[in-house]
Formats: structure tokens, sequence, C-alpha cells
């Protein structure tokens, strides 16, 4: 054995050494300071009986830490995963009160509550330890690492040449916020890397147009698999199944998945070894974990979205401290929601019930466990890693997405930055980071807190339906809601929407995604035209178009049907615009921005789209939207900061667009993440990256320029 192992070893050894020293003179203090925790009998043991049970103790814990708690997760990866965070504290301590037994003197004892606040400090302070210890020890830090993904070094195959690439989706993340947030320093890792220059590990900032359906299932299923084609909003009602579809239930996750390889003819992204991590979507690749599109086979040992926590779970000292930061955020969350009651601060939405523990398991849960997955995926050498952090999205629903909670979430993302970057330099290979979103938030007050009812109720009133009194609250659609649900095993199809609304149902079914809404008439088997709806409910369309709620409505016209397209966009005072002269008048549309009239056009091609599609009024002077759902923080729709997303990438990577091009549509960012995938192989054939075209004569259309990376 050389001097440098020899050197690691004995290192290593005192490492050992001074965290049991200080987890055994941790476990005297508790026993002096808990008055149900005892290290010595009756017979009033002697100072040196006591430090001998004491270190015998912590000696005796720590290899149950060691050996025995990866196996009890690894057992219990078919409780819930949100059980499980729950239950660390309590397997610790069991683990402490067996310590104890096996003590040959049998001197120590302790209350059942009394050894899970002694487990969980003693795991905390080994844990501070032993990472201070391995601060200045690059092999001990790496080893770390190792340990938190559940990998061991050797194990994994050889690395390809050429740099990995790791993709982190910061959610609902509008360019404008991540830009204000690195300037005044929230976020001085990206900061730090958009001043960089032109020097290594700089960075460009650029933004990218959202699609009409500025929401999460639209982006990354066009990001991960080059298609959002038929995906009108965040739910909606297909008339041909008879279902309703929600990006992040499970099982629609699935079959939006199913249609775009298929659409495509290619697999993803990420079919060329490839990691998915925390996603709605695979991408096609291997590695999978907390991914909601294979949570619908969750039984399946090889695809089990759960089993992206035992890498991390099975590290005792993990597991303790991100229960404890699980708690201490349900803590913050309800002193923040206290605190905005008490000081009335508006627009405000409802944040009581399960949300607390919501919020806690996006910001907290899902990030550590995401970011272990990552890191370990770069330390096995992976070439794309694509993970969804969502905690920014979810706090910013309720808090809005300006508000002080948020942007202390940005803070924490940073620093989950800081650690990815940290990771990469005890990669086997370079790893380029490119951090994107998938849409912006837009605030304001929700369409029910400015007009004292629903657009369901709105509905029912153009309809001469009775409305009801109390206005019904519309479902929230936080994308980390049935992530919660998924992850505690729970059926995702249970409440919320109507799965299978009947169609002999005459009335309307109303839809909301953000500031979105979707009505239609379920006992019509096809999209009901302008002139149907006028027949049936002569005054709906009028009232909708001139309620000063509404921006416009999108409806099928059978007077233009001899147009290139056969919509109308509708507004106030009578305004009526077809589809092919929005160039020339846009009318309704003049608010939102260049661009709308094409999302517009191309949304309205949809085999699904809603028999009325209705989009909130916009306030262009601070881009204030009107939610149909509970949410001061929204998207979904056209309006404001939720469309304008942002790609942040290397300035190593060719530039995302040629110099006074606009980045427009997921799909145009799925084509240049593939080049830039390309890149890393070495010097590349400039790609073109204007819109496809598919061969009809495939099997499955395939994009020109875009060679599928692996067979289905």
């Amino acid at each position: 054995m050389n001097a440098g192992r020899w050197r690691r070893v004995a290192s290593q050894i005192g490492r050992s050494v001074t965290v049991w020293a200080v987890s055994t003179v941790t476990m005297l203090v508790l026993a002096g300071l808990l008055p149900d925790f005892q290290l010595q009998s009756a017979n009033e043991d002697s100072a040196t009986q006591i430090a001998v049970t004491a270190a015998f103790g912590a000696g005796a814990f720590g290899l149950l830490s060691a050996l025995v708690w990866p196996l009890l997760v690894r057992l219990l990866l078919l409780v819930p995963a949100l059980v499980l965070g729950l239950l660390v504290f309590f397997l610790n301590g069991a683990l402490l009160l067996v310590a104890l037994r096996v003590n040959p003197a049998a001197h120590g004892a302790a209350g059942p509550e009394t050894a899970v606040v002694v487990a969980a400090v003693m795991s905390a302070v080994a844990s501070a330890t032993g990472g201070a210890l391995a601060v200045r020890d690059d092999d001990a830090y790496r080893r770390r690492l190792y340990r938190l993904a559940d990998r061991r070094r050797g194990t994994a195959p050889p690395c390809p040449s050429g740099h990995g690439t790791v993709f982190i989706q910061l959610d609902g993340v509008g360019h404008d916020v991540l830009r204000t947030a690195a300037g005044k320093g929230a976020m001085p890792t990206v900061a730090r890397w958009l001043g960089a220059g032109t020097a290594p590990g700089s960075h460009r900032l650029t933004h990218w147009r959202t699609d009409w359906s500025s929401q999460t299932g639209a982006s990354q299923l066009g990001i991960l698999h080059g298609s959002n084609h038929d995906v009108p909003a965040f739910r909606w009602y297909e008339k041909d199944t008879r279902e309703v579809m929600v990006c992040n239930r499970p099982s629609s996750a699935a079959e939006l998945q199913r249609r775009a390889v298929e659409h495509t003819g290619d697999g993803g992204l990420l079919t060329l070894d490839g990691a998915s991590r925390g996603n709605l979507f695979s991408g096609g690749a291997d590695q999978q974990a907390l991914v909601l599109s294979i949570a619908v086979r969750r039984r399946s040992r090889e695809t089990r979205s759960r089993a992206g926590y035992f890498a991390y779970f099975s590290d005792p000292a993990n597991a303790v401290r991100t229960a404890l930061s699980f708690g201490a955020e349900v803590a913050r969350e309800i002193g923040q929601s206290v605190r905005a009651r008490a000081r009335k601060v508006r627009p405000r939405v409802s944040r009581g019930g399960l949300y607390p523990f919501v919020r806690a398991f996006a910001t907290v849960v899902e990030r550590d466990v995401v970011v272990a997955a990552v890191i370990g995926d770069m330390l096995a050498g992976r070439t794309a890693v694509y993970a969804d952090l969502v905690a920014y999205d979810e706090v910013a629903h309720h808090s809005g997405p300006h508000s002080r909670d948020a942007e202390k979430v940005l803070a924490r993302l940073d620093r989950s930055l800081a650690l990815i970057e940290k990771a990469a330099e005890h990669a086997p290979r370079p790893y380029r980071i490119v951090v994107l979103s998938d849409h912006g938030q837009s605030p304001g007050e929700t369409f029910h807190a400015r007009y004292g009812l629903t657009l369901a109720d709105l509905v029912r009133a153009g309809c001469g339906l009775p409305v009801p009194r109390k206005a019904q609250r519309t479902h929230s659609g936080a994308e980390a809601r049935n992530t919660v649900r998924a992850a505690m095993g729970r059926p995702v199809e249970e409440g919320g929407e109507q799965h299978r609304p009947s169609r002999r149902r005459s009335e309307p079914l109303v839809l909301a995604s953000g500031n979105l809404g979707l009505i239609s008439f379920p006992d019509v088997g096809h999209r009901m035209s302008r002139e149907e709806i006028d027949a049936r409910h002569p005054a709906l369309l009028t009232t909708l178009a001139n309620h000063p709620g509404v921006g416009f409505l999108l409806v099928r016209s059978e007077a233009h049907a001899d147009d290139e397209y056969d919509g109308l966009v509708l507004g106030a005072r009578g305004a009526e615009i077809p589809l092919d002269r929005l160039g020339e008048d846009p009318g309704p549309l003049a608010p939102f921005g260049p661009g709308a009239a094409d999302a517009v056009r191309r949304t309205h091609a949809f085999p699904h789209t809603a028999d009325i599609m209705v989009n909130s009024s916009l306030d262009p002077a601070d881009g204030e939207v009107l939610a149909f759902e509970e949410q001061i923080g929204s998207h979904g729709g056209l309006g404001g900061a939720q469309s304008k997303a942002f790609l942040l990438s290397p300035t190593a990577l060719t530039a995302p667009v040629a110099e006074g091009s606009e980045l427009v549509g997921a799909e145009h960012v799925h084509r240049v993440l593939r080049r830039w995938l390309r890149e890393s192989d070495g010097p590349q054939i400039p790609l073109d990256d204007s819109p496809p075209e598919a061969h009809e004569d495939a099997p499955f259309a395939m994009p020109d320029g875009v060679v599928q990376d692996k067979s289905a």
C-alpha cells in the first residue's frame, strides 16, 4: 500500500474517531438536559462508567445507522414516500433504543418520545461534523456525494467522451423575475454566471415565449418530447373519449407522452444515456425518478417513480435533515400566512388545510431528492440529465410571484444550483449546466375575488341557468399537489375535476387553467360553432365577451369555413376578428402583445380545443391578469409575465437563436437543446432550428433533421 493510500486510510479513521467522540459528547449533554434520557443505573455509576456507556451507545448507534438504516429504507420503499419522510424520526429513535439495549452494561434508557429527539439531534450533529471535516478533503467530499445518491466508486460504466449536460428547470420562474433576483443579490450563483463575461463558466440569458397554454404540461412535453400538439390547456375535455385530461394526473401524463412520441416518431430528448428527475414526462430516459408519467406503473420495481427516494433517504443524516427542514417549512408557511392575514395583504387566497404540507413537500422533500438524484447522475457520468424543481411555482401561486416568500425560495434554489455546480467538479467528465423555465407567472386578483362569482357562475348566467348564491371555489392547479398524491400512493383521479362527465349532460362543462377558461358541451360530439352556440344559448357569448374580466374569446365559425382558419376572436362591444385577419387588425388581442395571434391560431387547429376558449383580461400597466382559479400568481393563458420564460446557457454552447431572432414555443426550445447535446461530442455542422416538416409517409411523422436516438 503506497503512502498516499495510507494517508487516506488514516484520514478516514481520524474523521470516524472524531465523529464518534463528538457524538459521545452530544449524548452526554443530552443526558444532562433530558430527564427521560439516562446513561447511568439506579446505583449512581461513576463518571467513567457513564462516559463508557455514552461512547458505546454512540458507536452502536453510528454502526446501526450505517448498516441497518439502508436496509430499512429499502424494505419501506413500498410505504408511500411522504409517509416515509414522516417516519424518519421514529425509525431513528428505534435505532437509538436498540443501540442502548445492546450495551452489555445495560445502563442506558430512554422513553420512546425522548429517543426520537436524541436520535434526531445526534444524526444532525454527526452529519454536520462529518461534513465540516470533509470540506477540505476532495476524496471525502466525493465519497459523501456518492453515498448521497447511493453510488459506489468503480461501479459505474465507463463514461462516454465529451461533455455531459445537466438541464435544471426552475418551474414558473419568469425571465424578469430571475434577472431581478440575480441583480439584487438573491441568487448569487446565477449573478456570478451572468457576470463572468467570456470566462469559463459564464452564461447568457435568453428569454423565450411560451405557447398560449403557458403551463408545465404543455411546455415540458414540448421541451422533452419535441411536440405539445393538441395540449390546449392544463385541463381540458375530450369529446371523443369523454374524459377530462389533466396534465398532472399520471394517467393523462402517460397518454400525452405516448401521443407525443407517436407524433414525432422519436423517444425524446433523453433517449441517449439520459436521466429524468422530478418531471411530468420521461423524455425517453432510461433512468427515471419522481416522473409522473410512470406513476401509473409504480408497482414495477424497474419503473417505480418512488424508487428515487431510496437514494436519498438511505442516509439517516440526510433523512433527518430533510425531515427537520420539512417541519420548519410547515411552520414558516403558517407564520407567513398568519402575518399576511394580520396585515390584510391584498390580493390573498386561502393557504390553510393541507397546503402547508404540500408546500413543504415541494420546497424541501422534492428539492432535496431531485438534487441528490442529479448529483448521482453526474457522478455516474450520464450524458444528459433533466430535472424540474417546482418550489418557486408552488409558493408563487399562493404568495405572489414578486412576494418576499417567493424570493426566499429563489435564494434556496440558487444554493441548489451552487451544490450541483460543486458536484460537477468531482464528476468523471466535464458538465455544462443549463438552467431554464417552462413559463413565468402573472400576478393579479382571482376572478372570483374581483367580481364575486366564478367563471362557471358567469357561464351559467349566460345560459339562463340558476347561479348559486355562494360561488364555488375552483380546484387548485398547483403542479405539486398531484405529485404529493402520487408520492403518497393515493389515486390522483380522486376528487377535483369530474373525470368522465356524462354525454347526456346538457349543461356546459367549465374548466380553468390559470387565467384560461375552457367551456365544452359534453352532449354535442363535435366542436360547436359560434352559430350553434348562439342557437342554443343566445346570450352566452355576448355575456362572456362583454364582461370586464374577460379579454377575448375563441370560437369556431361556420361563416368563415372557407377561410384559411374557420375561427373567430370575439371581444367587448361586438368586436369580431377572423383568425386570418388578425395580422391586419389584432382587435381584442392587441394588449397581449406580439405573437398572441400566432399562438391563438395554433391552438385553434388542435383537435381537442374547447367549444369556447376564454382568456381573462390583462392590465397592460402592471401585467396583472385574473385567474379563474384560487391563485394570485397564475399561468396557463396569455397576458403578462407568464408567457416570458428564460433560458440560461453556457457561452461555450452556440447561441440559442441568431441575433435579432426570437425563441418561440416549447418545441423550438427542444430543437435548441437537442442541438446542444449534439455539440457536446465536438464541433458540429450548424443545425436548422426552423420549424420541422413531417414526412407523412413515415410510420410516425419524423421531423426533418431529427434522428431517432433509440428504437421504441
